[in-house]
C-alpha cells in the first residue's frame, strides 16, 4: 500500500464524493429531489473535513462536538486497510469516540456496532387501515401526557444504542424535542394520532409531513405494552402508510436505534429498507 497523505485541497475528491452519495441514493429508490436534499446533509462541515489518499483511494475525516464529547467521524474510506490511519487521526484529534454513516453494507466496519438506521419506503397509492383499528388526532389535552412518555422512551432507546450516557441522552432529548416541537402541539407540519381498538387507546404515532422532499417521518410509533405481541405493530406501520398519504407525501422515512432488533425485524418484514446505517467505537 502506498503512503497515505493528507491532500491540500479538496477540488479533486469532492465531486467523486459527491457522486457516489447521490448514486447510492438514486439507487435506493429517493427521487431526484429527495437524493439532492439527502446529499446536502450528508455533506454539512464539509470544508472542514481533512482528506488523505494513497494515491488510488480516499479517506475523508472529521471531528465534532456531540453532547460534550469530541467524536471524529470518517466520511468516506475507499483506500484497503485506511482504517488503522483513519482512526488514528481521530484519536491524534481528541476525539473519545469514532462514527461512520455506511450506505450498502458495513464492508470494512462489520465490528462497529449498529447505533441507528435511517429506513425509507414508498408507500401505497391508497393505503387502507388494518380492519378494527381506527386513527384519530391526538387531543391538545392527551399531549402533555404523551410528550412525557415520549421523551422517557426516547432517551431509554439511546442509551440502549449504547452511544451516549444517561445524562448525555437526557440532554441530546432536550435539544430534539425543542428543535423538532418548538411550538409543541400546534407545531406546523406536525401530526399526532391515538390507535384504538376495542374501545381502548392501543399505541400512538408522531409524524411530520413534508420533512424531506415527498417524505413524511415518522418520529414515533409506540404501542402499549400491555397491547404488544397482538399485531399492532405491523398494524402501525399500515397508520404510518395512511398517515404519509393524509399529508400529501409518497414516501415514509423513519430512524430506528441500535439495539432494537425486534423493531429492525418488523420492518425488514414489512419492506422498509436500510437508507443510511450509523456505527461507532469509542476509543
Amino acid at each position: 500500500m502506498n503512503e497515505i497523505e493528507i491532500v491540500a485541497g479538496q477540488g479533486e475528491w469532492r465531486g467523486g464524493f459527491e457522486e457516489r452519495v447521490l448514486a447510492g441514493y438514486r439507487a435506493a429508490g429517493c427521487s431526484e429531489p429527495l437524493a439532492q436534499a439527502l446529499l446536502e446533509r450528508a455533506v454539512k462541515g464539509i470544508d472542514d473535513w481533512t482528506v488523505a489518499t494513497d494515491g488510488a483511494g480516499w479517506i475523508a475525516v472529521g471531528v465534532t462536538e456531540d453532547n460534550g464529547a469530541t467524536v471524529g467521524r470518517i466520511h468516506e474510506l475507499t483506500v484497503p486497510q485506511g482504517r488503522e490511519w483513519a482512526e488514528r487521526w481521530c484519536v491524534e484529534q481528541g476525539a473519545q469516540r469514532v462514527e461512520v454513516r455506511l450506505m450498502g453494507g458495513a464492508g470494512a466496519f462489520a465490528d462497529y456496532p449498529v447505533r441507528g438506521q435511517i429506513r425509507m419506503r414508498a408507500v401505497a397509492e391508497q393505503p387502507e387501515l388494518p380492519p378494527g383499528l381506527t386513527v384519530r388526532r391526538l387531543t391538545e389535552e392527551e399531549y402533555p401526557g404523551w410528550y412525557a412518555g415520549e421523551e422517557a422512551a426516547y432517551i431509554a432507546d439511546i442509551v440502549r444504542a449504547g452511544a451516549l450516557t444517561p445524562e448525555q441522552a437526557k440532554a441530546k432529548s432536550d435539544e430534539d424535542f425543542a428543535r423538532y416541537l418548538p411550538q409543541g402541539y400546534l407545531t406546523p407540519g406536525h401530526a399526532f394520532y391515538a390507535m384504538e381498538a376495542d374501545g381502548q387507546v392501543v399505541g400512538t404515532g408522531w409524524v411530520n409531513h413534508g420533512f424531506l422532499p415527498g417524505v413524511t417521518f415518522g418520529f414515533s410509533l409506540e404501542v402499549y405494552e400491555e397491547h404488544r405481541g397482538k399485531g399492532y405493530g405491523r398494524a402501525g406501520m399500515a397508520v404510518g402508510e395512511w398517515a404519509t398519504r393524509q399529508g400529501g407525501d409518497e414516501a415514509m422515512m423513519f430512524n430506528v436505534f441500535g439495539g432494537n432488533e425486534v423493531a429492525m425485524s418488523l420492518y425488514d418484514r414489512v419492506g422498509f429498507a436500510v437508507l443510511d446505517e450509523y456505527r461507532s467505537i469509542d476509543l
